[in-house]
């Protein structure tokens, strides 16, 4: 009876001794080193190098294709805006020298009458005839702050670009080309002749 009670007392004992046993052999065992041959890497055909360098190339191709297609359609539309730009400032340049001509017709009228010898030099018809010169003034002043200025004919040759000749005549005093008379002034809009002088020309 006694031999089989100490029996008992001693098995958990023993059982706990067998694991501890079994830990240490597990710790001291060495570690198994992964095989390193289970990693190769794959090897890619060259096949398929061959496609996936073709499918590159032709990706860029494309690329500059369409980076090609989108600098000439810029090139184009800033083409096409300057192009409406200047045809804009040229109309409105066109409809503004339009007018001035007819306001030019009303300055030269008015400038003939002012030399005609006729003009009174006293009393109530002189001073209604320097308030007709003080309009005609003011006129060419708003004419020359729009850029309309009278071509200078003064000693100057004739120009087919800048004057219109009505005659060549024989002069004594003027050299063969030379500009005699100015029968209308001519005018111009910055580097553009919107009126011609009318002039006679000394053969």
């Amino acid at each position: 009876m006694m031999a089989k009670k100490h029996h008992e007392e001693n098995q958990p004992k023993a059982e706990e001794e067998k694991i501890k046993a079994e830990r240490v052999e597990a710790e001291t065992q060495p570690a198994i080193e992964p095989d390193e041959t289970s990693e190769v890497p794959a090897v890619i055909a060259e096949e398929e190098i061959a496609q996936l360098r073709a499918e590159l190339d032709e990706a860029l191709e494309k690329q500059n294709d369409y980076l090609s297609g989108w600098q000439r359609e810029r090139a184009e539309f800033f083409n096409f805006k300057k192009r409406m730009e200047r045809e804009q400032a040229q109309g409105g340049q066109n409809a503004f020298a339009n007018a001035v001509r007819r306001y030019l017709d009303i300055s030269d009228d008015l400038e003939r009458a002012l030399k005609n010898k006729n003009r009174p030099k006293e009393g109530d018809e002189a001073t209604w005839a320097e308030g007709i010169d003080l309009i005609h003034r003011k006129m060419v002043a708003a004419f020359e702050a729009d850029g309309v200025k009278r071509i200078d004919t003064d000693c100057k040759f004739f120009d087919p670009n800048l004057h219109e000749a009505i005659s060549h005549e024989d002069s004594p005093d003027h050299e063969s080309g030379q500009i005699i008379e100015v029968v209308q002034p001519g005018y111009t809009l910055g580097e553009r002749v919107i009126r011609p002088a009318r002039v006679r020309v000394a053969r």
